[in-house]
């Protein structure tokens, strides 16, 4: 079983279920929305840095 550290936005306001989380893996960048923890975007650093 793998295990994910996953680290909430510095623009995610407050507590509970209404933060972008991301999360540092080996073959790239994971995000995903604290609501909805199942679904998943993935993505690598490069597109990542060129969408921010």
């Amino acid at each position: 079983m793998s295990y994910t550290t996953w680290q909430k936005s510095s623009f995610s306001e407050g507590q509970g279920d209404n933060c972008v989380e991301l999360a540092a893996v080996a073959d790239g960048i994971r995000l995903r929305e604290s609501d909805e923890p199942d679904t998943v975007l993935r993505t690598s650093p490069a597109t990542l840095g060129i969408f921010i």
